[in-house]
């Protein structure tokens, strides 16, 4: 796996918006943190572009993306936020340039998941992170160990409160994955991520809980919770259930389809849809200690 290069000072950092809309005033923040860390944000073309929910036509944020790994001056890609729509733009863009994508850093998370998982599967690591849409709202442990992974500063280890269906165990192994609803719809395609041997990680909101089932269910009788070797699980804020209750939690119902696996799996609370959302470095290698009383990952 291909570690793109570390962001120093005086870099360019482009921002494009793969999905949904997004407007000046919600980016602005978002700037001005980069530059307080020294870096240039260059703005897409086409960031501020309209196409019904979308940032634009598909064609337009293809561009954009294209354009952002095209460019020698322009060290990272963040990607503005999610919503959906980044399917249809990483389809357009392979379309238009089959062999856009160079090593560099592409940042962000949720419907971002697309891009992870291509990457992934091209063999070069990304970063499942924050977005501009969120800046001013996250936690400043967020932001801050965002910064210190783009700039390559030393090894970030977290430590997680436990959770009583943690499952015990260690594993030092590749971790991927991102929002389950993404991975889920990916299944098939030709920009599926293989997990074998993998530490799997997910996380996701705002969905029925049946959802959440339907969805494990397709990834055990698939054979992929089969090949991972463990599991990390995120936040899953703001599910919804049915009049007749589905009767368990959305980590109760993972829990059901992972506990049996033989591997080490954490639930753990701070990667997500939530103000602390701490970065993953997806394609690294890292280390992964399990026990009931806490969740320890080594980046």
């Amino acid at each position: 796996m291909q570690e793109p290069s570390f962001l120093r000072k005086g870099d360019k950092i482009a921002i494009i918006a793969p999905a949904r809309k997004i407007s000046v005033e919600e980016v602005a923040p978002a700037i001005e943190i980069l530059e307080s860390w020294g870096l240039e944000a260059v703005m897409g073309k086409n960031l501020h572009a309209a196409c019904h929910q979308f940032a634009g036509t598909d064609e337009q944020r293809a561009e954009d993306l294209i354009n952002a790994f095209a460019d020698e001056s322009i060290k990272a890609v963040l990607c503005a936020r999610g919503g959906y729509g980044t399917i249809r733009t990483l389809s357009t863009a392979l379309r238009q340039k089959p062999s856009f994508v160079t090593p560099k850093w592409l940042i962000g998370y949720s419907d971002i998941t697309v891009l992870h998982s291509y990457l992934n599967k091209t063999g070069i690591m990304s970063l499942h992170a924050t977005m501009p849409v969120n800046f001013e709202i996250n936690t400043p442990d967020t932001l801050n160990h965002l910064k210190k992974l783009l700039f390559g500063q030393g090894p970030v280890t977290y430590e997680f409160e436990g959770n009583n269906l943690n499952v015990p165990g260690y594993v030092e192994a590749e971790i991927a994955g991102g929002n389950l609803s993404v991975i889920y719809s990916l299944r098939g395609t030709a920009y599926e991520t293989n997990y074998d041997g993998k530490i799997l990680f997910i996380e996701d909101l705002d969905e029925y809980l049946y959802h959440i089932d339907r969805m494990m269910m397709n990834l055990k009788t698939g054979g992929v919770l089969n090949r991972i070797s463990g599991m990390l699980v995120g936040d899953m804020p703001d599910m919804h259930d049915n009049t007749v209750p589905f009767g368990k939690d959305a980590c109760e119902i993972i829990y059901e389809h992972v506990a049996e696996l033989g591997i080490p799996v954490g639930f753990i609370k701070g990667i997500g849809h939530l103000k602390k959302n701490l970065p993953l470095v997806l394609g690294r290698s890292v280390k992964m200690s399990v026990e009931k009383e806490k969740t320890v990952l080594f980046l």
